[in-house]
This record gives structure tokens, sequence and C-alpha cells, in this order.
């Protein structure tokens, strides 16, 4: 132990002046910046209209969050992300489940189920959704789906052109990118219920639903608990594939694309008001995630 104390500090210092200089301080100044008439390369002096000689000249108070709530955009977008979200959120759960509880009774062959699943994940988000625009423009819209095609459905026909349909198009997309992921999970968790308890279950005669019910979901949660707030996380993140299925058109821009996009929507590029909503966005995610693991963390316990 007096090995691992002596060299504790020397090891630990490099990383945190990294996470300081990388995520804390580039923070901080962003924050600052969310009070100021920031134009990227200079600071607007707000009663004048000129360039600021320094940046406490150009402070604007709640200004920019002011301005941020007041955009249709932003509001829209704000809603289109929560509404992704959801749909999101529930349709990984789901599928990830299902394919851990069937990968993990497979005895033969498990090893390649689960990296076949894996493998959607490992590519990135811009080259995804390329693949997935083709997809859905050509193989759902001209091939399967078509009125001459295998089954005629016209909600699945240019789901990249529609505000409703690219919500699912998105869904389906992510869905099939990081179920696979969040499969890995499940089984961790899986593999670490007691048999001792299905063997009792199986003696008592519980149904499989029953089992499911009162075994598998209760000694899930901590694995519950941290893909709730996964996929939670990336759902209001989402960028990539966001920009590459459909660049924001048809009313489909999420948080991360109208900030990335609000320097140009504005005459002079607005960088202060832009970081006013990445503040925002941040609050907004972090409440969100810190409440929803506090209520799975608290299910952990009752159970």
């Amino acid at each position: 132990m007096k090995i691992y104390r002596k060299w504790f500090w020397i090891f630990v210092i490099p990383a945190l002046a990294l996470f300081f200089f990388v995520i804390v301080l580039p923070f901080i100044m962003g924050l600052a910046n969310s009070f100021v008439a920031w134009r990227r390369t200079y600071y607007l002096d707000p009663s004048t209209g000129t360039r600021a000689a320094s940046i406490f000249d150009s402070f604007v108070g709640l200004a920019n969050y002011r301005a941020a709530f007041a955009e249709e955009r932003f509001i829209r977008a704000l809603w289109y992300t929560v509404r992704y979200t959801v749909l999101a959120v529930v349709s990984i759960n789901v599928v990830s489940l299902c394919l851990a509880l069937l990968v993990n009774k497979i005895t033969r062959a498990a090893g390649f189920f689960r990296t076949t699943f894996f493998l959607p994940n490992m590519l990135g988000g811009l080259a995804l959704g390329f693949i997935w625009q083709i997809i859905f423009q050509t193989i759902f819209t001209d091939l399967l789906f078509s009125p001459t095609g295998i089954l005629h459905i016209e909600f699945l026909r240019y789901m990249t052109q529609d505000s409703l349909k690219a919500l699912f198009a998105l869904m389906i997309l992510n869905t099939w990118q990081t179920a696979g992921y969040m499969m890995i999970i499940y089984i961790a968790g899986l593999n670490n219920i007691p048999k001792d308890l299905y063997e009792a279950a199986s003696i008592d005669g519980a149904s499989p639903w029953r089992t499911f019910r009162k075994i598998t979901v209760p000694m899930l949660m901590p694995s519950f608990t941290v893909v709730f707030f996964m996929t939670l996380a990336n759902g209001f993140k989402l960028l990539d594939q966001n920009v590459a299925l459909t660049d924001g058109e048809f009313n489909t821009r999420m948080l991360a694309l109208q900030i990335l996009r609000t320097v140009k929507d504005t005459a002079q590029p607005d960088y202060g008001k832009a970081q006013a909503q990445a503040v925002i966005f941040f609050i907004l995610v972090a409440a969100i995630t810190l409440t929803q693991v506090t209520i799975t963390k608290k299910r952990e316990l009752e159970m």
C-alpha cells in the first residue's frame, strides 16, 4: 500500500490537469461568454455597436438567454429533441433487452451473435447517417414499400423528407447502431443474476412472464440505471446522424444541430446566443439524467 500512496499523485495529477484544461476551463469560459456579446473573433460593445475594448465592456446579462427562449427555431428543436429522445429510449431499451435475453439463451455461437449485434456501434455517426439515407430514400421508398414494391406502406416512404417520419427514421437508425452496445450491458447484468433464483421459481411453478417480472427485472435494475442514463444523454446529444440524415431540413433540427447552426442563422455570427443555448442544453441534460439516475438508483435499493 505504501508504494500506491507514493505514486498516487504522480499518476493522478496529469489526468486531473488534462480534465481541468479540456473540460472544466472551457466550460467556465463558455459560461462566461454566454453573458456577453461574443462574435467569436471579438467582443461587441452593445452600447455603441462597435468592437469592445475588453470582455467586460460587452456584458449583456441575461439577454442571450432571453433571445434563446424567444427564438422559435430553438424551442422547436427543443421539443423535437424531447420527442425523439422518448422514442429512442423506449426503442433502444426494448430491442437491446430482447437481444440480451435471446443471446443469453444461446449455448453455441453466442460470441458470434454478440459481435454481429455490436458491430454497428463501431460505425461513425456521419457514415451511418449517409448509409441509412440511401436505405430510406432508395430501398424503402423505391423498392420495398412503393406501390409496386413488396408491401405498400406510405408512411415508410420518403422518411427523411417529413418532420414526423424523420423522428422514426432517426429512431430506427440509432436503435440499429446502439442496441448491440446496450445489449452487452444487459448481458453482463443477466449473468450476475444467481441461477438459484430461477431454479426456485421453476420449482414453485412460476410462469416465464412472472419469472421475468419478479426476478429478472428487479435484478437488472443496476443495468437499467446505466442504459437509461446513456440512452437519455445520447438522445439529447445526437448530432452527426441528424446532420447526415436530414441536415435539419423539414423542421428536423435537434438541439445540438440548432446550437451549431445558430451562428449561421444570424447576420453577425452570434456566438454569445449560441453559447447561452449550449448552457441551457447542458442544464437540461444534467437535470434529466440526474433525476433518472436518482429514481432508478432508488428502485435498486427498494428491490
